[in-house]
């Protein structure tokens, strides 16, 4: 029985290097309007999930941990737009195209992720751009820019509003995976 578990925490390592992950990364978004008040937010407690050895990559925050430069708009952002009480997490499951993690060295190189995104409860099918590369030894930076629709997900604007706030919302990630 020794052995078993000895090899067992012996073989631990080895598979543990197959997956990098993060609980600090960055996600910012932006869906300003010109001539009006910005709207933009940042919440670094993004939480990634990547298997080298495959490809599969989980991206998954919570919406009330976005943070704005103004509390009354997290308040309408959470409360009005985004219903965070009753969709309170956001939610990215793909697989990293082409991957061929021994080419992945500190020279940025381009990748395409393919998945699946809910947010507001609505999930969408998508294909975004990202850049890989290695900061040092065991470390693995991704970051990706894209848009997505409010229209897609059933994110409501108020009419009041719809003319200060832009349907298209420009989204960029950033994590460092360990």
């Amino acid at each position: 029985m020794k052995k078993i578990v000895l090899l067992f925490f012996l073989s631990f390592p080895i598979v543990a290097q197959d997956k990098k992950m993060t609980t600090n990364g960055r996600i910012t978004f932006e869906a300003s309007v010109p001539f009006y008040e910005a709207v933009a937010a940042e919440n670094n407690k993004l939480h990634v999930f990547f298997n080298t050895k495959n490809g599969n990559i989980t991206f998954v925050t919570l919406i009330q941990d976005f943070q704005f430069e103004r509390s009354l708009m997290q308040d309408h952002f959470n409360a009005n737009y985004m219903e965070s009480k009753k969709y309170p997490k956001a939610i990215f499951k793909g697989q990293i195209e082409k991957l061929s993690f021994q080419k992945i060295n500190d020279i940025p190189n381009e990748y395409y992720i393919k998945g699946k995104i809910n947010i507001h409860g609505v999930t969408k099918n998508i294909r975004v751009p990202a850049t890989l590369y290695k900061t040092n030894k065991d470390k693995i930076s991704i970051q990706s820019d894209f848009t997505l629709n409010t229209d897609d997900f059933k994110i409501d604007i108020p009419f009041i509003v719809r003319s200060k706030i832009s349907k298209n919302v420009n989204v960029s990630v950033n994590a460092e995976l360990q």
